[in-house]
């Protein structure tokens, strides 16, 4: 018997976005972010508190508040990914200092994809993700992704050694 998944409303036209900087990068995301204050108000935020806590202040959108990233907010984060309840994370991790917490990092770029969830670890690749005409229908992602059940990813299914 399969495990019921709480999944984004049926109807629900925004996009919901997580935000998530490494302190090194929050200023980048605050400039981001204010470069797309408009494209960002539009949209539902979840973010780890201190990267949450810093835009709130600069953007004045709501944000729902996670756990501090080292203290479990990349695993909420990571929660809300299986659970088909995110649509873009905006992700700009430092890649020149080792974090302590570096296991939940990769957790959450994994699931990411694992999920089929568009992730953007720097700003080009953000600012490509909110300037595309998918960006604004992200139901359509949300049917194909609820459609194809808890076996989303068929790549990603085990396959021994030298079998197809």
């Amino acid at each position: 018997m399969e495990t019921p998944i709480t999944r984004i409303p049926r109807g629900d036209q925004r996009p919901v976005v997580a935000l998530v900087a490494h302190d090194r990068r929050k200023d980048e995301m605050v400039e981001w972010a204010l470069y797309n204050k408009g494209t960002l108000s539009s949209c539902t935020l979840y973010a780890t508190r201190t990267t949450g806590l810093t835009l709130q202040s600069s953007i004045e959108t709501p944000i729902h508040l996670l756990l501090s990233g080292p203290m479990g907010g990349d695993a909420q984060l990571g929660a809300l990914i299986a659970e088909g309840r995110i649509d873009v994370v905006v992700f700009f991790w430092d890649p020149l200092t080792a974090q302590p917490h570096d296991v939940d990092v990769k957790m959450l770029l994994r699931l990411a994809v694992l999920h089929d969830i568009p992730i953007a670890c720097n700003r080009s690749s953000a600012d490509y993700l909110v300037s595309s005409p998918l960006f604004a229908i992200p139901e359509k992602y949300r049917e194909d992704r609820n459609r194809a059940g808890p076996n989303y990813a068929p790549w990603a299914r085990y396959r021994p050694h030298g079998r197809g």
